[in-house]
């Protein structure tokens, strides 16, 4: 019989065996980490049927290259040390008597005569699996490692993981000591919704709190995998994961169908009345698509359907011709020999003009009897000259209000577009009377009459459009109604006494549901990416373009000049040798509001604070995160950069892509789920950046009262907080007036 593996067995054959091929510290380690897995009961790491070098390697100190060359011989040790192990599990349960007390006398089965000994079976019995099993010494709530708290229970309940594999097995629950081993080790980690119940099976069978091992898995802001959705896209499947509890697929149909409706009316698509109609309307794709400044197209290619049914499509080459004089008139540095203008577009504001203009143009050239419901009107007889007629401007305004069912600010914003463009001196049309050549009459809406009268005196046409257009403004002023409330979804935020304290309960969330960055690296660096952008966002108080747009200059570089910054337009975030912290810097011109009187033509500068972990975090960002986070990607210079894939990709984020990265992090981490416990604050909605400027002037009116102050936080005059951004209620007033009377009865 082969005798019992022990430690004097195991330092024999490390002497032997193991001496020639490794140094002396190198074989100690070796013959250390047997002992420590001989007495803790754990089997060793293993790759197939071979011992895993690596991990191997990670445990002993030992180099991999020399585990690896000489595992021919640290093998047969290791699968001794196994075979122990697994017998030990099979050893039968011998019951405790007192060494005094005498032994029972035993009477012997029928059928067997007195002196004959019994038969004996061949091995050893299985120890017998226990639902319960008793614990060898109390413990606190496992903590530290999910790895660490694993081995820890299995050791004080006197277990291996051979033995607690059988036990789950036994549950109807499959499990491989593999997999134990692996989980233990921590080269593996509980990822799908079946070993997420192995782990809930663990902690009931140990008598731990529900989710005391759970919580310490290694990537906690990850969906599990193995959720089984019928009759959903991939694409939605991957947004809905993350918020179904684990147990989804054990719950009832009708809960089941609860929770799905629950995440996609709050979570995916939110639940305000504006976004439920946007989110419809926005499925019906009918604009013409304009080339912008740059030459590039907001979407890919699509071709023009002869029907005129709708859906995108580009401009033809003279309307696409017309719209180039126009922009040349709007952003071109000096105005061209012979014209005059009134007022200049940025890069932003043409963009937006570009996209008005295109939806306008679609409505019309869409069919009647499409969903959109347009005019029908021939694409190649569209011209910008049609814009001085108005009935042209009324059909077109008729036609938004019976899709949204009411008239907005934004139908006003249109009109003062065509108004600027037909105002004396200054207007683009009134200059431009070479575009009545290309007027074509549209079947019931633009006559034959009506085009020979534009092209016998173009500026009583734009005379009469400018007067008609200044009517409309007076009336749908009066009518108008705001199509949103910008606060809806933020309100649990501005209800509260500190509207920045309840915000930050996000970035807490962040780091609570933190990965382990040496087993999930990228997920680690967007889980920091979103708390530095959240953080900054509360800091500064920017714009998006603003923010997203912020170049980095780290510490060992020399930060970019002033000038620079002015010429692209754009903030820098360095760090100040003479303040010893993060600076941003960003000049007057690269605001929106460059011109107001918050700027008087001086850059913004602001040291950003070393409070609530915030320079750890943007050091690790830039010395780490961010370079994980660019891949093989071109360095867009910018500090917030997209998760790249290949060399291919644009890492640079645009209005769109930050738009979602800042609305995805409060859907995962600031909505409060109430069915899988993760998320900060209850009753929040999905948003954009841009609310975290009304978050900040909300809290300085709560707490001063002064429109004044809150503008300073948002870079803008008292009289925009006033109109847009501070939710300064009566209550809110009369409690800041109660709170300085209340001081003379305390004095009292």
């Amino acid at each position: 019989m082969k005798p019992r593996l022990n430690p004097t067995t195991i330092a024999a054959y490390c002497q032997r065996r193991l001496a020639p091929y490794f140094s002396r510290s190198e074989m100690m380690a070796i013959e250390r980490y047997l002992l420590d897995l001989l007495a803790t009961r754990s089997f060793p790491p293993y790759r197939r049927q071979w011992i895993d070098h690596s991990l191997l390697a990670n445990a002993t100190g030992v180099k991999a290259q020399a585990i690896r060359t000489n595992r021919n011989h640290l093998q047969p040790i290791f699968d001794a040390l196994c075979r122990a192990l697994a017998a030990e599990d099979r050893a039968p349960a011998v019951p405790l008597r007192s060494p005094s007390s005498p032994p029972s006398p035993s009477t012997p089965p029928a059928g067997r005569a007195s002196g004959e000994k019994p038969k004996q079976k061949r091995g050893r019995k299985p120890r017998p699996i226990l639902d319960r099993p008793p614990a060898l010494w109390e413990a606190a709530v496992p903590d530290g490692t999910f790895a660490e708290a694993l081995r820890r229970e299995i050791e004080r309940h006197g277990e291996t993981m051979y033995h607690l594999s059988r036990a789950i097995e036994a549950s109807g629950l499959p499990c491989n000591p593999k997999t134990l081993s692996d989980w233990c080790s921590a080269s593996a980690s509980p990822r799908t919704i079946r070993s997420l119940r192995t782990v809930a099976f663990i902690e009931k069978r140990y008598g731990l709190p529900d989710g005391a091992l759970k919580a310490l898995l290694p990537k906690q802001n990850a969906a599990p995998r193995g959720h089984l959705l019928a009759d959903i896209t991939p694409s939605e499947r991957r947004r809905l994961v993350w918020h179904l509890p684990d147990d989804f697929a054990s719950r009832p149909a009708a809960e089941q169908a609860e929770i799905l409706e629950w995440v996609r009316t709050v979570v995916i698509s939110g639940s305000t009345d504006y976004r439920r109609y946007q989110a419809a309307a926005t499925q019906q794709r009918y604009a013409l698509r304009f080339r912008h400044i740059d030459g590039s197209r907001r979407r890919p290619g699509s071709r023009a359907l002869p029907s005129g049914d709708g859906g995108v499509v580009d401009a033809p080459p003279r309307l696409q011709k017309e719209m180039d004089d126009l922009l040349r008139f709007k952003t071109s540095t000096l105005t061209a020999y012979g014209f005059q203008r009134n007022g200049v577009w940025n890069a932003e504001t043409a963009d937006q003009k570009i996209e008005h203009l295109g939806l306008m143009f679609g409505a019309l050239v869409s069919s009647p009897d499409s969903e959109v419901q347009g005019f029908g009107a021939d694409l190649a007889a569209l011209s910008f000259g049609h814009l001085v007629f108005p009935a042209v401007w009324d059909w077109y305004l008729q036609w938004r209000e019976r899709r949204r069912g009411f008239y907005t600010q934004w139908e006003v914003d249109m009109l003062a577009i065509v108004l600027a463009m037909v105002r004396a001196d200054t207007g683009w049309l009134r200059q431009n009377p070479r575009l009545a050549l290309h007027l074509a009459p549209i079947p019931g809406m633009v006559s034959e009459d009506d085009v020979e009268r534009a092209r016998g005196d173009w500026a009583a046409a734009c005379d009469a459009m400018y007067r008609h257009g200044r009517n409309r403004i007076k009336e749908i002023d009066r009518v108008a109604r705001i199509h949103r409330d910008p606060f809806e979804p933020i309100l649990p935020i501005l209800e509260a006494d500190s509207s920045v304290g309840e915000y930050r309960k996000i970035t807490e969330e962040i780091l609570r549901l933190m990965p382990d960055e040496r087993l999930y690296p990228k997920s680690a660096a967007e889980a920091v990416r979103s708390f530095l952008l959240l953080r900054f966002g509360l800091h500064l108080g920017l714009r998006q373009k603003n923010l997203r747009e912020l170049l980095l200059c780290p510490r060992d570089r020399v930060p970019t000049s002033e000038r620079a910054l002015e010429d692209a337009r754009r903030g820098e975030i360095r760090w100040s040798i003479r303040e010893a912290g993060w600076e941003v810097l960003i000049p007057a011109i690269a605001f929106k509001n460059a011109t107001s009187t918050f700027f008087a033509d001086k850059p913004f500068r602001l040291v950003l604070p070393d409070i609530g972990g915030l320079y750890p975090m943007i050091d690790a960002y830039v010395s780490r995160h961010r370079a994980r986070l660019l891949g093989p990607a071109r360095d867009p210079g910018t500090f917030f950069v997209k998760t790249a894939k290949r060399p291919s990709a644009d890492a640079a984020y645009n209005q769109t892509t930050f738009y979602e990265a800042w609305r995805l992090t409060v859907q995962r981490y600031g909505i409060h789920n109430p069915y899988t416990g993760r998320g900060a604050i209850p009753g929040l909605l999905p948003h954009g950046p841009h609310n975290v400027r009304d978050v900040l002037a909300t809290h300085i009116l709560k707490q001063t009262g002064s429109y004044e102050q809150a503008s300073y936080a948002i870079q803008d005059t008292p009289e925009m907080v006033a109109q847009h951004y501070g939710r300064f209620l009566p209550q809110d007033k009369a409690t800041i007036a109660a709170r300085i009377l209340n001081k003379v009865w305390e004095a009292a």
